[in-house]
């Protein structure tokens, strides 16, 4: 499955995602609901997300050493981060893929 978002600004950076989920689970479903969310309100329409299944394409994940699932992996922009876990703590999962910095956070948590 995968989703493009549409109404991309051109001058950002645009993020490609791949979730790698373990059937429909319930886990499976949360970070695919969670991972979405987070998309929608910090991408805003730059980002292109691929679900991918590892019963289903197995060797997709041996391809890119997937030992737990859900993982999500961020493929661009560089660097490559590989996020594990449902994706509910938003500010790890915004900090993993750079969307946010680590003193941005800091500062926040000091106020």
């Amino acid at each position: 499955m995968t989703e493009t978002s549409k109404n991309v600004p051109e001058a950002r950076e645009r993020y490609v995602l791949r979730l790698y989920i373990a059937g429909s689970t319930p886990r499976s479903q949360i970070a695919i609901k969670n991972i979405r969310k987070i998309c929608l309100e910090e991408l805003q329409g730059r980002y292109d997300m691929e679900i991918i299944d590892i019963y289903q394409q197995p060797t997709l994940a041996k391809g890119e050493q997937i030992v737990a699932a859900p993982t999500l992996i961020k493929m661009l922009p560089l660097p490559l981060r590989k996020l594990v876990g449902d994706m509910s703590d938003k500010e790890k999962v915004l900090i993993g893929l750079d969307i946010k910095k680590v003193e941005e956070n800091k500062r926040e948590t000091e106020k």
